[in-house]
């Protein structure tokens, strides 16, 4: 009973917070993945709480997304570009559908690690998004070098009688959407809220006192720590 109660006084706590506040733009965050960025959509008129499933725009049609934060006002929105609307609830095919593609994505996955070992192609797996509208099947993928990977999409046309697309991301993009957590014990910055990748420097960590030890200053990604550059800039003020 008293967890039930907590668990009320969050749900009015929440529901004051975005009565009490009128001014700006109406937003609500939105993930697409359990892990990875919250993305702003305008939520018209629905009122929504963390955790329910919400049908929204997409650059190809319909994509279903999970609240990750309830409808908000904020007074700035990001690079003031138009935010795409919340356009439905889903319904429990919507649901049905989206468990389908889940289990798709997995079998995929593995299917698609196979034949690039098959194939002997030099390109790692980071990810498989089967779209709700099920218009295609893309497949994401890290690489040092340029590959060569037609019959790779042969195979998996084949396979899935479906539009496919494999999309290279940089190393930075590939942590980003496998996710994880920081040696800070918090998730990964760049899966959370960093909308771009700022240039960060060896310079940057000696001018901070850091210790140049790769295994300490060094992402997931292998990349120098984004959080770097937070502090940088900071020294001569913090002397003061």
């Amino acid at each position: 009973m008293e967890v039930e109660k907590e668990i009320e006084k969050e749900v009015e706590k929440e529901v004051e917070n975005v009565i009490s506040q009128t001014e700006g733009t109406r937003i609500v965050g939105i993930k697409f993945k359990d892990q990875g960025m919250v993305y702003h959509y305008d939520p018209q008129g629905f009122f929504v709480m963390a955790g329910e499933y919400v049908i929204v725009q997409a650059d190809n049609g319909e994509e279903i997304g999970r609240v990750a934060s309830p409808p908000r006002f904020t007074l700035k929105i990001l690079n003031n570009k138009p935010l795409k609307k919340v356009l439905r609830i889903p319904t429990p095919e919507d649901i049905a559908r989206l468990e389908k593609h889940t289990e798709l994505e997995k079998s995929a996955y593995t299917y698609c690690l196979e034949r690039i070992k098959e194939r002997r192609l030099s390109m790692k797996m980071i990810d498989v998004e089967y779209t709700f509208d099920e218009s295609k099947m893309v497949f994401y993928f890290s690489a040092e070098n340029r590959v060569d990977f037609r019959e790779l999409v042969k195979d998996l046309a084949y396979k899935y009688k479906a539009r496919i697309e494999l999309k290279q991301v940089g190393i930075r993009d590939g942590a980003r959407m496998i996710d994880g957590h920081g040696a800070c014990g918090r998730p990964l910055c760049c899966s959370t809220f960093l909308m771009e990748f700022a240039p960060v420097s060896i310079r940057m960590a000696r001018e901070q006192d850091m210790i140049i030890n790769p295994a300490k200053i060094s992402g997931m990604c292998g990349r120098l720590m984004c959080c770097i550059a937070y502090e940088h800039g900071n020294e001569d003020r913090k002397k003061k």
